[in-house]
């Protein structure tokens, strides 16, 4: 689910981020860099020093932190099979033995090269850092489980009210079908037994699961099927036009998204109307951004334009919040003659 549609970096269950990725890099440096601060503050009683202790610092965290994000870059799909105890438990000990290493090859390389910027008490300064690495790792390795189990939580709580809320299509849905079957039954047996096909396509449709994203040619053929149900139905009444040769095929959309618009829009905006009326659907693709609509008369003295019109289109637009998050929206116009629902998501193929 883009927000439920959405893929999380931990995608295998391990809650340790992946650390290959820039924003994590930068991350760890940005980390590295506020503990040589934290350090360097604690220990030095004067600033004369403080900004050559804090290049000394800065220089030994980057060079642990980066080296221990590249490890756990290269381990995380192993760390990964392993229960959440036990790859917490590695994890731990991988950091602490990278520590180690670090720090003992910079005391080997403070023996070769007399400097200021070395150490001298050797085990000082290896205890020191094992010590420091311990509280650090733990106290993150604590942060990413939290946050990982947080994000799961969130995720569960989107997807029930997703099923909540496709749940709450599929029986209006089946439903009207069947009393337009009902209706072809005495008017025309042939036109009911493809009808009778044609819901058994829309009703595989409704059944989806309702995380999953459908391409939009999917979608698009979805609404056609319903539209040649609802034209056996009503004839030349209604009327369909349809102006969407720049969407693109292999957009992604939340399933059942456009049908229930057109059923809406007949319902609502053709069916009442004593002459035949025009459902206007359009479409258009703008950078990264897809724009749907889908316009229909408006009937001044139409009773039953209320409840079920604002149901189906609350149901929509928390479906698109749920898959896209601020970026996808639903609006609403309404002016004397006409009724239009517009729909804008982002492109993700």
């Amino acid at each position: 689910m883009v927000a439920v549609a959405k893929v999380s970096e931990q995608a295998d269950g391990f809650y340790l981020p992946n650390l290959c990725t820039p924003s994590a890099s930068l991350g760890v440096v940005l980390v590295a860099e506020l503990v040589a601060i934290c350090l360097t503050l604690a220990r030095q009683p004067a600033w004369d020093v403080f900004f050559v202790d804090l290049a000394k610092t800065s220089l030994l965290l980057l060079w642990m932190a980066l080296t221990v994000a590249v490890v756990l870059c290269a381990l995380r799909q192993r760390l990964g099979q392993f229960p959440v105890t036990t790859a917490s438990v590695l994890t731990f000990a991988t950091v602490l033995a990278v520590i180690g290493v670090v720090s003992a090859g910079i005391i080997i390389i403070g023996r070769v090269y007399d400097s200021v910027w070395f150490p001298t008490d050797y085990v000082f300064f290896l205890t020191r850092n094992l010590a420091l690495g311990a509280v650090i790792t733990g106290l993150m390795l604590r942060y990413f489980y939290v946050a990982h189990q947080w994000q799961c939580n969130v995720e569960r709580h989107a997807a029930t009210r997703i099923h909540a809320l496709q749940a709450r299509i599929r029986p209006h849905f089946l439903f009207n079908s069947m009393n337009t079957i009902a209706d072809l039954t005495r008017t025309n047996p042939a036109a009911a037994e493809a009808a009778v096909e044609d819901l058994a396509d829309l009703f595989r449709a409704s059944l989806r699961d309702g995380r999953e994203l459908v391409r939009l040619d999917q979608e698009l053929e979805i609404t056609r099927v319903y539209q040649r149900m609802e034209e056996q139905r009503l004839g030349d009444r209604l009327q369909v036009d349809w102006d969407i040769d720049e969407l693109p095929g292999d957009a992604r959309i939340p399933g059942l998204t456009l049908q229930p618009l057109l059923e809406n829009a007949i319902y609502h905006g053709i069916e009442p109307l004593p002459k035949p009326g025009c459902v206007q659907i359009s479409g258009r693709r703008k950078g990264d951004m897809i724009y749907l609509s889908v316009r229909n008369p408006l009937p001044v003295d139409d009773l039953r334009a209320g409840p079920g019109n604002r149901i189906a289109v609350e149901n929509i637009r928390e479906r698109l919040e749920l898959a896209f998050g601020p970026r996808a929206g639903l609006s609403t116009a309404i002016d004397a003659t006409h009724y239009q629902v517009s729909i804008a998501l982002p492109h993700t193929a």
